[in-house]
C-alpha cells in the first residue's frame, strides 16, 4: 500500500468514528490472530477530553454465513460504541445525538450527577436532535458504560448494541503500578450473547437468553496478549444471563476493583460471579505461560444454583438457550512477548476506602421484590413502574440502609441510580470478598436478602427522580423499576 493510499484509508477510519475538536481518538490496531477457530476481538477506540460527542444509528455487522445482522452503535460502529475516558474532577460537556428513527435515551450508569442529567427514562432523546448534558465527574477511578434506558425499549435497543464503556481516571489509581495499555494490557471486555432468527437478525422479543456468546460484539473472540501481567475490564452487558468466570487451567487472578472503584487490596480468587450491569476489573499473570500458549477465560455457569441467570435447564423456550446450565468459553486467548514495559507483580495495597457501615445509617426503608408468580408481571411492594410515580423520598444527605427482599422464583440484578453503596449483609452468607468494595448493582438470589448502606448527597431535586430497578431489561421494560427523590 502507498504511503497516500495509507494515509486515506486511517483518514477514513477516524472520520466513521466522528470526533470533536477537543477529543482525542486512539484507535487500536487489530490483534494478531493465531488461530482461524476463532475471530480477533475488536477493540472499541477510544474518545478523551471534556467533551464527548456521541452520534447514535443504525448499522449493520457480519455477524454469522449469510445476511449481515441490523444493528445499533455510536460513532459509525456496527454494534457497541466508543469508550468514553475522563477525569475525576473535570467538568464534561456530553452531546448525544439520536440518529435513530425512535426515541432513545443514554444512561451513564454508575455515575454520581444530578437527576437530570442521569439519561433515565424522562431524559428522552427524540430522533435528530441531540441532547447536551454537562456534569462534574466526581467518581472515583473505575469501569462505568453508558446504555439506554427507555421504557419499554431497553430490552430492545441494548440487544441491538447500543452501549459503550466508560474509563474513569484519578491521582490514586494513576499512581499504582497497573497494566494501563489500553488494547494491549489493558483491555475492555463487553460479556453478553445473542439469539437470531432465520434471516439473521437479532430476536428481540421476550427471550432472556442468548444461544452464542458474544464478546466486544465479537462471537468466538480471540486475542494476543503479552507474557506479563495483564488488566481486564469486564463488563456483564447481558439481558439476563450472570458469569461465573475462571480461566480454563484454573489458574488464581486478582479482582481490583468493584463497579465504584478500586477495592482497598487485591483479591485472588479462581471464580468471581457478575450478574448484568456488574463490573469489575481483574488482573491475570501470563508471565509463566510459554509464547505461543493459550487457555481460555470461560462462563463455568454448570451446575449454579437456581435463580442464577442461565442456570436453567431449558434450550428452547422463553427461557432456553443454547448456553444454559453449561461452561462456555468467552475467549481464547493467545500468549506473545511481553512489552518492554511489563507489569510483574500485583501491588499488595490499592487504595483506602472507608465504608459505611449498618451503624452509620439514620433511617431504613424495605423494598420487596413480588410478583412473578403464574405468568404475573414483577414488581417491587406491588407496584409496577409508573412514569410520574415516586415510591421514596430521601433528604439529602442522609444515609440510609435499604433492604431488598427478594421472595419470587428468580434472582433479580438490583441497581440504584446516583449512589456507590457498601453491601453490609446477605441473608444467604458471607458477603463475597471479591464483591466488599463501592457498588451500584448487585445479584440478589431467590429467596434472599440484602441490605446496602449509601449516602445520598450533593444533588437534591424535588420534581427530577432517580431510579432503582431490576437490571434484567426485559423485567424493567415489564415495570420492575422504581423511582426515588432527593429533596432538602
Amino acid at each position: 500500500m502507498t504511503k497516500v493510499a495509507l494515509f486515506l484509508a486511517t483518514l477514513i477510519f477516524i472520520v466513521a468514528y466522528g470526533c470533536s475538536k477537543s477529543d482525542d481518538i486512539t484507535v487500536t490496531p487489530s490483534t494478531t490472530t493465531t488461530s482461524s477457530s476463532y475471530n480477533d476481538l475488536w477493540i472499541p477506540p477510544t474518545i478523551t477530553g471534556k467533551t464527548f460527542d456521541l452520534t447514535l444509528a443504525k448499522s449493520s455487522k457480519q455477524l454469522r454465513t449469510g445476511a449481515k445482522t441490523a444493528t445499533y452503535g455510536y460513532n459509525g460502529a456496527e454494534f457497541w460504541g466508543p469508550t468514553l475516558i475522563m477525569n475525576k474532577g473535570d467538568f464534561v460537556q456530553m452531546n448525544v445525538t439520536n440518529n435513530l428513527s425512535e426515541t432513545t435515551t443514554t444512561h451513564w450508569h454508575g455515575f454520581h450527577i444530578p437527576a437530570i442529567m442521569d439519561g433515565g427514562p424522562h431524559q428522552m432523546i427524540e430522533p435528530n436532535t441531540t441532547w447536551k448534558p454537562s456534569f462534574e465527574i466526581k467518581n472515583n477511578a473505575g469501569t462505568y458504560w453508558y446504555h439506554p434506558h427507555l421504557h419499554e425499549k431497553t430490552f430492545q435497543q441494548l440487544t441491538y448494541g447500543a452501549g459503550g464503556l466508560i474509563i474513569i481516571k484519578d491521582p490514586i489509581e494513576s499512581a499504582l503500578a497497573l497494566p494501563r495499555t489500553y488494547g494491549t494490557d489493558d483491555i475492555p471486555l463487553v460479556l453478553t450473547s445473542r439469539r437470531y432468527n432465520s434471516d439473521n437478525s437479532f430476536t428481540t422479543t421476550e427471550h432472556a437468553y442468548g444461544d452464542y456468546a458474544m464478546a466486544n460484539g465479537t462471537h468466538d473472540a480471540q486475542i494476543s496478549l503479552p507474557k506479563q501481567f495483564v488488566r481486564f475490564r469486564i463488563l456483564n452487558a447481558e439481558t439476563e444471563r450472570a458469569y461465573n468466570l475462571g480461566f480454563s487451567d484454573n489458574r488464581s487472578f486478582y479482582v481490583i476493583t468493584n463497579d465504584g472503584g478500586l477495592l482497598d487490596a487485591p483479591v485472588e480468587v479462581t471464580r468471581v460471579k457478575l450478574a448484568v450491569g456488574e463490573r469489575a476489573e481483574i488482573l491475570v499473570d501470563l508471565s509463566k505461560d510459554a509464547v505461543g500458549a493459550s487457555l481460555d477465560m470461560k462462563a463455568y455457569n454448570a451446575n449454579q444454583e437456581f435463580g442464577f441467570g442461565g442456570s436453567e435447564p431449558q434450550t428452547t423456550g422463553q427461557f432456553g438457550s443454547l448456553l444454559n446450565n453449561k461452561d462456555f468459553n468467552v475467549l481464547h486467548i493467545n500468549v506473545k512477548a511481553a512489552t518492554s514495559n511489563a507489569i510483574t507483580a500485583v501491588p499488595a495495597k490499592l487504595t483506602t476506602n472507608t465504608y459505611w457501615k449498618e451503624s452509620d445509617a439514620t433511617s431504613t426503608r424495605t423494598i420487596k421484590i413480588t410478583g412473578g408468580q403464574a405468568g404475573s408481571a414483577f414488581t417491587f411492594d406491588n407496584n409496577t413502574y409508573g412514569f410520574t410515580t415516586i415510591n421514596q423520598t430521601v433528604k439529602l444527605n442522609a444515609i440510609e440502609k435499604w433492604t431488598i427482599v427478594n421472595n419470587n422464583i428468580f434472582g433479580h440484578s438490583f441497581h440504584i441510580h446516583d449512589i456507590q453503596f457498601k453491601i453490609v449483609s446477605r441473608s444467604s452468607g458471607a458477603i463475597a470478598n471479591y464483591e466488599s468494595g463501592w457498588k451500584d448493582t448487585f445479584y440478589i438470589r431467590t429467596g434472599e436478602t440484602v441490605s446496602v448502606v449509601a449516602k445520598y448527597d450533593d444533588f437534591a431535586s424535588n420534581t427530577n427522580p432517580f431510579m432503582y430497578h431490576c437490571h434484567f431489561p426485559n423485567h424493567e421494560d415489564a415495570g420492575l423499576m422504581g423511582q426515588f427523590l432527593v429533596t432538602q
